[in-house]
């Protein structure tokens, strides 16, 4: 697959998450273990996209502070303001499989997921630059 057909994908793919989010949130009886998984597979599938556009391989891995800085290490930069997304990792690794009894911390900010989200996916965006 192309690099740029790559990246679109993995965008399509992380507003498909991103739109779980948004649907999620509203609802009291979703549980906060799932919205936060779903942002981070968009933030992470985000980040994919933009090393894919850049042509750099990237793992197979979860961890979103990696991804970043494999971002920085091949010259791609990425805001400052949007390294809190480090606080998603769990949600793809501890709180989904690691250990089964671990739980999302209390006061998990759902608004705050979708924010990331989207500022993420803006700044992606801009860097891929979709016709």
């Amino acid at each position: 697959m192309r690099t740029r057909d790559n990246a679109e994908v993995l965008l399509r793919k992380a507003r498909g998450d991103e739109f779980t989010v948004e649907k999620l949130i509203p609802d009291p009886a979703s549980q906060d273990e799932i919205i936060g998984f779903h942002a981070q597979q968009a933030v992470e599938k985000l980040l994919k996209a933009v090393l894919a556009h850049h042509a750099v391989p990237y793992p197979r891995i979860h961890d979103l502070t990696e991804l970043v800085d494999l971002l920085r290490e091949n010259q791609i930069s990425f805001p400052e303001n949007l390294e809190e997304i480090d606080r998603l990792t769990p949600f793809a690794t501890v709180f989904r499989y690691a250990d089964l009894a671990a739980e999302p911390p209390r006061g998990f900010d759902r608004a705050w997921s979708l924010d990331i989200v989207r500022r993420v996916r803006a700044w992606a965006e801009g860097v891929i630059k979709l016709p």
